[in-house]
């Protein structure tokens, strides 16, 4: 059995994080690490991990409908097409993280994407994903990093094409998230099962 790895109400091992919240529960085993695709849906996952930047995960979790609701669903064609007005009613939505550094670079970076080819996003993002025959499953939390080589590339390549708030941690956060690596506990059952068991 994974050192860290807990049984949660139903007796299933998880990481230990994923018993924290109820909240948690069902993003643990879900969402987190389950291969996720498309443009949009990865320009929300990019855009909430940066809000998370500096708080804790949960925080946005439980946020995640106000901003889907603040940011059109996050599809970038309709938040690149947002104005001022739009920018000062982020500012003042109680239902999101009302950081102005962190809209501004979500608003420049829906901009920025706009431009791109249909799937360039998707594509730059998977690229990065490392072999998974090279990365053994983790045996504790220990042994999860929050910065890695990829990571550390990807944000450089995000940052090359004008994307804002992408550092390596962040990057590596969105890997996670979104599948192109996975770090369930070696006995998480996350790890084995597949989406929707």
């Amino acid at each position: 059995m994974s050192p860290d790895a807990v049984p949660g109400a139903d007796g299933r091992l998880r990481c230990p994080w994923g018993v924290s919240t109820e909240d948690y529960v069902g993003y643990h085993d879900t969402e987190w690490g389950r291969p996720v695709h498309g443009d949009d849906a990865l320009y929300e996952r990019l855009c909430l991990e940066a809000f998370q930047s500096g708080l804790s995960w949960i925080t946005i979790l439980r946020r995640r409908e106000g901003f889907r609701r603040a940011f059109a669903g996050f599809r970038i064609a309709e938040v690149a097409a947002f104005t001022g007005g739009d920018r000062d009613r982020l500012l003042a939505d109680p239902g999101i993280i009302r950081n102005r550094a962190k809209i501004d670079a979500t608003l420049a970076n829906a901009r920025t994407l706009a431009d791109w080819e249909p799937g360039g996003l998707d594509a730059l993002i998977w690229s990065y994903a490392p072999d998974p025959a090279t990365r053994p499953a983790p045996r504790a939390t220990a042994d999860i990093p929050a910065v890695t080589p990829e990571s550390t590339a990807l944000a450089a390549a995000l940052k090359k094409r004008g994307l804002r708030f992408v550092g390596p941690t962040t990057a590596y956060a969105l890997m996670q998230a979104c599948g192109l690596v996975d770090d369930h506990l070696a006995d998480c059952f996350a790890r084995r099962a597949p989406a929707g068991d």
